[in-house]
């Protein structure tokens, strides 16, 4: 049978009619004039083809087919009640299956770390996160929410800006003591570049470019080893195999630990920002609001001065230009 979304609003009216005794209090209720609760009654009874109700001058009483019906569908309307007020609970509960769709680099290296911190938190809620580089269809796909490096993407996706990290060119303290220090960027033509590919586009990115002042220097990096996932990337720098260029936020600790050295500090990389996308600023469930409140705050290190509202969701803005860029180290 055809789904008819008026038989579900003629019973509701039936169960107020039933549930208060009568028709004026059923109207008081629902907001209706009493003869919208009588046309509404009678509608359903010409559907079903039978009198639901007898109704006198004193009383409204249900007929045997109509307490038949009222029985079966009770229950029902007591269901969906039940989910009205559970889907409701989610706007400030944190609580269900949340989905998150990650840039691989963010999620080893930013929330990996903290994940169990995070669940310790909101021990109602199950996590499913998804690593990967490309976005795909967010909504499409049954995605929550996804945390990416680069320009939003074109779209009805609301985005709200964690961090943005510098790119620095690192090596290992082996490296560099077997083959020098590079001064100037010209000098890196002279040394073993780890080359990586653009994880969406899939091109090599062998030309390094920096600035310093008003000065943009580029320099193609030239080596024997490409590699496209930052894990391998690393674990080459960190061997002493050579020169690398990655996002400084991934690499702070190893920086502070002396297991990398940043090289050519006075020239600036290129710039990645990181954005939390999800379908809606409004109405936005709670577990997506949790989900990105830690990551700004934990896995991004960004906390607000005591005093100072929460600024959730404040500086959010939908953008409809640019593309989401790739997760390149």
């Amino acid at each position: 049978m055809t789904f008819d979304g008026r038989i579900i609003s003629n019973v509701s009216v039936l169960a107020a009619v039933v549930e208060t005794g009568g028709f004026a209090r059923a109207a008081d209720a629902l907001g209706l004039s009493r003869s919208g609760v009588s046309r509404a009654v009678a509608r359903l009874e010409a559907r079903v083809g039978v009198r639901l109700l007898d109704r006198t001058t004193r009383a409204v009483a249900l007929t045997d087919e109509g307490r038949r019906l009222y029985s079966e569908i009770a229950p029902l309307l007591e269901g969906v009640e039940e989910a009205v007020s559970t889907a409701s609970g989610s706007s400030v509960a944190v609580r269900g299956r949340l989905r998150a769709n990650v840039d691989p680099f963010f999620s080893r290296l930013l929330f990996a770390p903290h994940l169990t911190d995070f669940l310790s938190l909101y021990p109602d809620l199950s996590l499913e996160v998804v690593a990967r580089d490309q976005l795909g269809d967010l909504i499409g796909e049954g995605f929550d929410v996804a945390v990416r490096f680069g320009s939003p993407p074109s779209s009805s996706l609301v985005a709200q800006k964690l961090l943005e990290t510098r790119t620095i060119t690192v090596a290992s303290p082996g490296y560099l003591e077997r083959s020098g220090r590079p001064a100037a960027p010209a000098e890196l033509a002279h040394h073993a570049c780890i080359q990586v590919r653009d994880s969406l586009t899939g091109q090599l990115v062998d030309m390094w470019r920096y600035r310093r002042g008003g000065d943009v220097v580029e320099v193609r990096a030239a080596s024997r080893l490409t590699v496209a996932e930052f894990g391998t990337m690393l674990s080459a720098c960190l061997g002493g195999f050579g020169v690398a260029r990655v996002k400084a936020i991934g690499v702070e600790s190893l920086l502070a630990q002396g297991a990398l050295v940043e090289i050519l500090p006075d020239w600036l990389g290129d710039s990645f920002p990181l954005y939390a996308l999800y379908p809606s600023a409004r109405l936005a469930p709670a577990k997506v609001r949790a989900f990105v409140d830690f990551v700004r705050r934990r896995a991004c290190g960004r906390s607000e001065p005591a005093g100072v509202a929460e600024p959730a969701f404040a500086d959010i803005h939908a953008l409809r230009s640019g593309r989401i860029a790739g997760s390149g180290d």
